[in-house]
């Protein structure tokens, strides 16, 4: 409903300082946390008129950030430890092996190692199948004659791009943006799902034809980094190679036949992770299984926290702008601080839904400068819900919008402080990766922007 008689009060000057300087410091490319925090305070003490107020407004919100994204964080820290007890059992080497027999010309296995990244990535993210498909498959790539910086870059569109933004499976970026823009991850994925398509064709086939000449310009021998050498694996590594698919493949499946969606799949998913992981522990290593399913365990929570440990932090802060400020200041506060500034845009400013789709776009952009990808995400979905409400214009597919271009710029596809890992593997340079990037990028966006016009 909006408000002809809304009256802006510190509080919102406030934030919108606190959004601007936020971004400020993305664009600098430092952290945000320190920041956050610092505005939380003050939103709280101008809110609340107290010292107290202000330092409980500090922990309120970064506890409902935490209650908002345990159950991604869970998801991910439990795929992970299975993903380190396949490598341990070296089953993820068997997995690869049939990939790669089909690798025969430059051009096949570009496509082939992107596919690849683009499964593994979608069930695994694509921070552990970097290494576990790059390590693996790298070598037989490179050695049909695949320029490694031809597979970097599938590597990295396919994964860190299109798996990442996208995301259906494990459904971390679109839980984020749906929380933030107070809608269901089911609404980012279905109604968001033709403008996923369309930013993922047209990068990748940009990619491919901007770049099919040099394809196959490969013909040195390079040097893998982190590739390991497998031993001869035992029955437990051959039983986790052929179980692992065939049980993912009937989650999916399962999901089909009984129409399971948004936190129902991420439950299948991650249950079938740790059992899974269960099974490996005990098929190899037998009566020391249940320390490796501790250490498995701790490895993936360790490694869930360090990613998201900064996101909760951002999100505290913008989950302000939405309806979690009824819960982090109370029910004095009906309405996000970002929905007034929406409101009073729409009556002084002439905001159509094209352009805050635009801004949608620049803002996810703008956010992804820290090399994160999903730091952002609160405040693109938070902008999402303000700016839908404002001019009338569908909020998941704005958030969808915002969290594409957060995910594509910040995810690892355009900013070289976050291409370092595939670069790494790949033994290319990781500005000369994030040139070769940009181009099918920005043609993906100009696209999806276009189409995103028509579903507004």
């Amino acid at each position: 409903m909006f408000d002809p008689y809304l009256v802006l009060t510190p509080m919102h000057y406030i934030y919108l300082i606190g959004v601007i300087v936020i971004l400020t410091v993305m664009v600098l490319r430092k952290d945000t946390p320190l920041v956050c925090i610092l505005f939380l305070f003050l939103l709280g003490l101008t809110g609340l008129k107290s010292l107290t107020g202000g330092i409980m407004t500090v922990f309120n919100a970064i506890l409902y950030a935490s209650k908002e994204f345990m159950d991604i964080i869970a998801t991910i820290a439990l795929v992970t430890a299975l993903s380190k007890c396949l490598k341990d059992l070296g089953s993820d080497y068997l997995m690869m092996i049939p990939m790669s027999k089909v690798m025969k010309t430059p051009t096949f296995t570009w496509w082939i190692l992107g596919g690849t990244m683009l499964v593994f990535s979608l069930f695994l993210w694509p921070s552990p199948s970097v290494a576990l498909v790059g390590a693996i498959m790298l070598p037989f790539a490179v050695k049909a004659g695949l320029d490694p910086l031809a597979a970097a870059m599938a590597m990295n569109l396919f994964g860190h791009g299109i798996a990442l933004s996208y995301d259906f499976v494990i459904q971390g970026a679109p839980a984020i943006s749906a929380a933030a823009a107070s809608i269901t991850t089911d609404q980012i994925l279905i109604k968001g799902r033709p403008l996923f398509l369309v930013m993922g064709i047209v990068t990748v086939v940009s990619a491919y034809l901007l770049n099919r000449n040099e394809i196959a310009a490969c013909c040195q021998e390079v040097h893998i980094q982190n590739a390991e050498e497998h031993h001869d694996t035992g029955i437990a590594a051959i039983i986790m190679a052929i179980l692992t698919p065939l049980l993912f493949l009937a989650d999916i499946l399962l999901m089909l036949a009984f129409d399971l969606k948004g936190g129902d799949a991420t439950s299948m998913v991650s249950g079938t992770a740790v059992l899974v992981m269960c099974i490996g522990a005990i098929l190899g290593f037998g009566r020391h299984s249940l320390e490796k399913v501790t250490s498995y365990v701790t490895e993936g929570f360790l490694f869930a926290i360090r990613i998201f440990a900064p996101v909760i932090i951002i999100g505290a802060f913008f989950f302000l702008g939405g309806e979690g400020i009824s819960s982090i200041m109370g029910d004095q506060f009906q309405r996000g601080i970002m929905n007034d500034w929406a409101i009073w845009l729409a009556h002084n400013v002439p905001l159509n839904k094209y352009m805050a789709a635009f801004f949608q776009l620049v803002i996810g952009g703008l956010t992804g400068l820290d090399g994160s990808g999903f730091s952002g995400l609160p405040l693109t979905g938070s902008l999402a819900h303000t700016f839908g409400t404002a001019v009338g214009a569908s909020v998941p597919i704005l958030a969808t919008l915002g969290q594409i271009a957060a995910v594509f710029v910040g995810g690892g596809t355009i900013v070289p402080w976050g291409l370092i890992p595939v670069a790494a593997i790949c033994s290319v340079n990781p500005l000369e990766l994030a040139r070769k990037n940009l181009p099918p990028v920005m043609i993906g966006f100009l696209a999806t922007f276009i189409a995103a016009c028509f579903l507004l």
